[in-house]
């Protein structure tokens, strides 16, 4: 038979399996919802960059979503069953044992169900992120860091104390100055050797980005490219050292002016490259892209590589639908998926001069 004891063993297993299963819950989602939510993020700010950056490409007005939080909130349901049966009683002439079977069974499962909050860049934020030109301090910041300087102001910078980047938008390619790629070259085997370097200076309640060229002994390449540098750039303080400020020409030999681009310049620069299908140019759509001199710089191809086509390849490295046409970046094309990856951290820089938090994570289980 089934005792008293036998019901409240029952009734106890179910209550430990049900308590077992919340208590495991919390901690367990935690490394899986971090790489999950952040690979989430991370592929859809690529969507975001690329669906606008061919909007700019259409003359399409470029529209950005901030996801300022993510709440990743459980509710776990459990329902359970107990019963027993057995041979309560016998006779006194049966053969039959008295026997009591009893069973318990436990059905739980838990929903996920996010609050993720959007936010609009509007208004003055919207300016600040897209038409304020990139601080100079934090672009030869990502230098110092180690980003290659030849990528890094190639992409963001129109000109360095008068000498002037390529440009192409709307169709139309100008050309470097003839000094500004042998420029930028040498300021990658500078920051290679590690013969230039960044601080922040505090000056009267202004903060001062100030550049140095190394004081020691210099292999001579490096020593020739720090003198190319110099007398390119006009820089000739007697303590070796610049400071880094924001406009097209220097106002004393000790001044690096540099005229950064907005990210809305860098994005439109990009757009000029995209391969758009020719039915869209023959319609009036868009415009054709410039094409290249047969005796062009590696410098003068296209920053990012956009395809597009009716379909994009399974293992593209980041794909949009626009209107009735997939555009994409090859996944094999690492120095567009650097170039895109480069943009996204500009973004960041020319709101706030560092790169922003990530929005907050909190798992709360009910």
């Amino acid at each position: 038979m089934i005792t008293r004891c036998g019901r409240k063993a029952v009734f106890s297993m179910f209550v430990v399996l049900t308590l077992y299963g919340c208590s495991s819950m919390g901690p367990g989602t935690v490394p899986r919802d971090r790489v999950d939510y952040s690979n989430a993020l991370s592929d859809s700010w690529k969507d975001q960059m690329l669906l606008n950056i061919v909007r700019l490409r259409y003359a399409d007005t470029p529209t950005f979503m901030d996801v300022s939080s993510v709440i990743a909130a459980y509710t776990i349901q459990v329902a359970g069953s107990a019963g027993a049966a057995g041979n309560i009683g016998v006779s006194s002439n049966s053969t039959t044992l008295p026997n009591a079977t009893a069973s318990v069974g436990v059905v739980g499962g838990y929903n996920d169900r996010p609050t993720i909050s959007y936010t609009p860049l509007t208004g003055q934020k919207f300016a600040k992120s897209l038409l304020q030109p990139i601080p100079p301090e934090a672009i030869f910041s990502l230098i110092s860091a180690g980003y290659p300087a030849d990528v890094v102001l190639l992409t963001t910078v129109r000109a360095l104390n008068g000498v002037y980047n390529r440009t192409a938008s709307g169709g139309t390619r100008r050309p470097s100055d003839p000094a500004f790629f042998p420029l930028i070259d040498a300021l990658r085997r500078i920051q290679a050797s590690r013969a230039f370097s960044i601080r922040i200076e505090k000056r009267n309640d202004d903060q001062v980005a100030i550049g140095t060229f190394a004081s020691r002994p210099l292999d001579p390449e490096v020593q020739r490219d720090v003198d190319f540098v110099r007398k390119t750039l006009n820089l000739h303080a007697d303590n070796g050292e610049m400071t880094l400020e924001y406009g097209a020409l220097q106002r004393d030999p000790s001044e690096l002016a540099v005229l950064s681009r907005s990210m809305i310049e860098v994005m439109n620069e990009m757009s000029a490259d995209i391969e758009v299908p020719a039915g869209d140019v023959s319609s009036g759509r868009t415009y054709a892209s410039a094409q290249l001199a047969a005796d062009a710089s590696p410098y003068d191809q296209p920053r990012v590589r956009i395809h597009s086509g009716m379909k994009p390849p399974s293992d593209a490295f980041t794909a949009v639908h626009y209107r009735d046409t997939w555009y994409w970046i090859s996944d094999q094309d690492f120095t567009s998926k650097r170039s895109l990856t480069f943009l996204l951290l500009f973004f960041a820089l020319a709101e706030t001069g560092v790169v922003p938090e990530a929005p907050v994570l909190t798992i709360p289980v009910q």
